[in-house]
């Protein structure tokens, strides 16, 4: 086995692990992402451009789904308590 097809194992055999583990910590989001962006880096290295570009497409979605969580994290937790959760009476500031 050379390098080039280590590499492209390594590369798809990550993303693959990542992809299983996704739910579990925005980590392996990005994770993912790095993975998909290496397994398109191969995908051109071999010579099989299709490959290349349709995981280099995969970085793009990753990358997206990554920064729109941590977006959804941030928003959570940005905003203060709600009025109705002050714990005083109604009216009552």
């Amino acid at each position: 086995m050379d390098a080039l097809t280590t590499f492209g194992l390594f590369s798809v055999g990550m993303g693959l692990v990542f992809y299983a583990f996704e739910d579990r910590s925005h980590w392996c989001i990005l994770g993912f992402a790095l993975a998909c962006f290496l397994g398109s880096i191969y995908g051109f290295l071999q010579g099989a451009w299709p490959f290349g570009l349709v995981e280099g497409v995969w970085t793009v979605v990753a990358i997206r789904r990554w920064l729109a969580f941590q977006r959804e994290k941030k928003d959570r937790y940005s905003s203060g308590p709600s009025p109705s959760s002050s714990g005083g009476a109604a009216g009552v500031p």
